[in-house]
């Protein structure tokens, strides 16, 4: 993918673009005058944008966004049971929110969502698929399936539950509030929240750190945390994983060029950013 703007998907009142700067990529989420609400084509653009990024191998980090000021205030409610309809099994629960978002969570590459403004039902799901979460102190939350009589996809209240527990999952779907960008750091639903006024200036700054790094490192260390939160009791799967990567990790380069760099008190330039045929999960498979 070359550097500018790459339209991944267009259709009417709402785009879903992929542009990039060096190493970094970032999707954004635009549909003007609506605060970037998401289209039922929106939701499932981002099947091949995943698809795109994870086959591209000059993209070691990729940053979501919405256009303008604000992340996205959810699924467009004009289109909802065509959004959230499961074509094979007729069910309302998450359809192409559900596709959406599994492809995000299974991007191998660092994801981080920039929140500025409003993340609201459904662009939370988007939010929380990605690695990290920071937040802009204007930047306001809400999970609202209580305020329209919905059931919220199951994929999505799972997700909740892990990063911020049963008790705070319940809180926030039940009563459907709006908190702010501080109460959203305090209730675990981001990781940082940046002053507004310098809010794009230290994303940036994490995320080129963040290119900067060993992607052999990151991409194990991703699969295997997510290895760790998925429940496997037995343990199987992750003696698994620790045994891909660290067979990898013997041949991949990235521990010879940073330890070299260590030693001789300069600044390492990891080369490694692997590929899909490295990975024991990919965008195509569920996380």
């Amino acid at each position: 993918m070359s550097a500018g703007t790459v339209p991944a998907a267009t259709m009417p009142g709402g785009t879903v673009e992929v542009t990039q700067r060096g190493p970094i990529a970032t999707v954004t989420l635009s549909n003007p005058g609506r605060r970037n609400t998401m289209t039922e084509a929106m939701w499932l653009a981002l099947e091949p944008v995943c698809a795109q990024l994870a086959d591209d191998a000059s993209v070691r980090a990729v940053m979501v966004r919405g256009a303008g000021a604000d992340f996205s205030a959810g699924a467009d409610i004009s289109d909802l049971r065509a959004i959230l309809r499961d074509e094979d099994s007729g069910r309302h629960d998450g359809g192409a929110v559900a596709r959406g978002e599994a492809a995000l969570a299974g991007l191998h590459k660092p994801t981080i969502a920039a929140v500025e403004g409003y993340c609201l039902g459904g662009a939370w799901q988007i939010a929380a698929a990605c690695d990290i979460r920071l937040a802009s102190s204007e930047a306001t939350f809400g999970i609202t399936p209580a305020k329209i009589g919905i059931v919220y996809p199951t994929a999505g209240i799972e997700r909740l539950v892990r990063i911020a527990g049963p008790a705070t999952a319940k809180y926030l779907l039940f009563s459907g509030d709006f908190v702010d960008a501080e109460r959203a750091r305090v209730l675990g639903l981001v990781q940082t929240v940046y002053p507004a006024e310098a809010f794009w200036d230290e994303v940036d700054e994490f995320v080129d750190r963040l290119a900067s790094r060993s992607q052999l490192s990151i991409q194990a260390m991703k699969d295997i945390v997510d290895t760790v939160v998925s429940g496997d009791d037995s343990g199987a799967e992750l003696a698994q994983a620790n045994e891909h990567w660290q067979h990898l990790m013997t041949t991949a380069g990235d521990a010879e060029t940073g330890i070299r760099a260590f030693l001789a008190k300069g600044t390492p330039e990891f080369t490694w950013n692997g590929g899909r045929d490295t990975q024991r999960r990919t965008a195509d498979a569920p996380s």
